[in-house]
């Protein structure tokens, strides 16, 4: 990548970029439809371009997103978003989303779902079209791969499946989490810090994970907020391993009953847990928690995002000016997209896979490269044009994206 020579070559470059991402029209839009089974979904394929040479050329790839309100413009716009997301992370992919119009709980979905899928074949990459495949988003159930693989007869179109399934099992194995701890220790380095003190918005899947791998690089939770937990709590030693164990597990009766042993509560809300005076917060509970309105309350030094956007850009700019040293979502947290490239790039059998866990050590080794490398050449970016983050997140993705 030839950088600009100078900061204000930069910024008239970064909004060039913009201005052709923004005039981008997706590649593929697809209404799936049967309306005797009462199934309506969609396929938006985005972009392919940066997939060229790669071993899923000239295709995209996203979650699948199932709720009873879903509309064509929400896929659209999330397909977006992984364009941008699978292109900051480095990966020779485009960006996709799916998603079917249902309630995942209501009585006969396996149907309605089943329907979908065997709709789409036409337009999956394994038979010739550019759509990368299936995966988990919300409304997800865990049935889901068993019935999409065997509907398709093939295991090479969903991700996130269980190891013997010859998946990586991204959420049980906490890899976006992985990325996140990754993004934060690397940005630390960076900086000459040492990995200290932390704190966690949402104990979640994402938030568990994060706080599972970054205590392993020697980090020291200090609080945390969530309401599942009674809104926010201090630990002044850390935490032990009992309460580690039971947070990493979502062992939530276990860990309620440790937080009030080993801990202080702050407040009863979880927005607190944001004002903690610690080195590195992780927000990873849910968009648009920091904001113009409560950034001079944030009194990190660091801030790396578990969650999708839970920062504005009206937050982002009033942190910038406070010194904070920000990580977004979009560099920060792709591990789950990281993890989908190697499920559906990998040689290894599922029955190989299912004895050696070898995708998942093959996911995790590629997430923590891939985000380590992002990492650096943002700061790269950032130091040498004096620039936020965020623009410089976005310029390593758009030049990717509309190069390509």
């Amino acid at each position: 990548m030839n950088l600009p020579e100078n900061k204000q070559q930069f910024l008239d470059d970064l909004s060039d970029l913009k201005q052709r991402f923004e005039a981008m029209e997706p590649e593929l839009v697809e209404t799936i439809h049967d309306p005797d089974m009462g199934v309506e979904g969609y396929v938006v394929v985005w972009n392919t371009g940066i997939s060229k040479g790669g071993k899923l050329e000239l295709s995209g790839k996203g979650g699948t997103r199932v709720t009873p309100d879903l509309t064509i413009d929400e896929i659209k716009m999330l397909a977006r978003t992984m364009a941008l997301k699978n292109a900051a992370a480095g990966l020779p992919l485009g960006g996709a989303k799916s998603g079917l119009r249902a309630d995942s709980s209501a009585e006969g979905f396996e149907q309605k779902y089943r329907r979908f899928v065997s709709l789409c074949k036409p337009l999956l990459f394994e038979n010739g079209g550019v759509f990368g495949g299936f995966g988990f988003d919300i409304g997800a159930r865990p049935e889901m791969p068993h019935w999409a693989c065997d509907e398709l007869g093939s295991l090479n179109s969903f991700t996130g499946k269980p190891v013997e399934m010859g998946g990586t099992d991204y959420d049980r194995q906490g890899i976006a989490g992985l990325g996140v701890a990754v993004a934060a220790k690397t940005m630390m380095a960076c900086k000459g810090v040492k990995v200290g003190t932390f704190a966690v918005q949402g104990l979640g899947a994402m938030g568990a994970a994060v706080f599972r791998y970054f205590t392993e690089y020697g980090g020291s939770l200090k609080a945390l907020g969530d309401p599942k937990y009674g809104g926010t709590w201090r630990f002044k030693n850390g935490v032990s391993e009992e309460l580690k164990t039971a947070l990493v597990e979502q062992d939530v009766t276990t860990a309620r009953s440790l937080i009030e042993k080993e801990g202080f509560q702050i407040s009863d809300s979880a927005e607190d847990v944001l004002y903690v005076d610690v080195d590195v917060l992780f927000p990873c509970a849910v968009q648009d928690v920091i904001t113009d309105k409560n950034a001079e309350k944030v009194k990190v030094r660091f801030m790396v995002e578990g969650a999708n956007q839970p920062t504005t850009a009206e937050g982002y700019s009033a942190l910038f000016k406070q010194g904070v040293h920000i990580v977004p979502d979009f560099i920060a947290n792709p591990g789950g997209v990281i993890a989908a490239y190697v499920e559906l790039t990998s040689d290894v059998s599922a029955k190989e896979n299912a004895k050696t866990m070898a995708k998942v050590n093959e996911a995790k080794d590629m997430t923590e490269q891939k985000i380590s490398k992002n990492v650096r050449a943002m700061v790269d970016i950032m130091d040498r044009y004096d620039v936020s983050a965020v623009d410089a997140g976005t310029y390593l993705a758009l030049s990717r994206i509309v190069n390509a």
